[in-house]
């Protein structure tokens, strides 16, 4: 079975027109899940809780997305 891990983390941005963080040591980490339907819960439920923040956003990360393009096929891919 594939797992297919992602990542949601947040914070607050320099300004709300680029995808730069104010901080980075401040970025909050909502979590790792299993699924994408999952992820995208808790990345909406923190979007909802910051809304009246303009400068907050949340991302979902595709983790299962991260390989090393060196190896003929990365861990987070089902082998034949």
């Amino acid at each position: 079975m594939v797992q297919r891990l992602h990542l949601v983390f947040g914070g607050e941005l320099v300004t709300p027109e680029k995808n730069v963080f104010k901080n980075v040591d401040e970025l909050h980490i909502v979590g790792i899940f299993p699924d994408y339907a999952s992820a995208h819960d808790a990345w909406k439920a923190e979007a909802q809780r910051t809304v009246d923040n303009a400068h907050m956003r949340y991302y979902i990360a595709h983790l299962h997305r991260l390989r090393d393009e060196e190896a003929e096929a990365s861990t987070t891919e089902e082998l034949g």
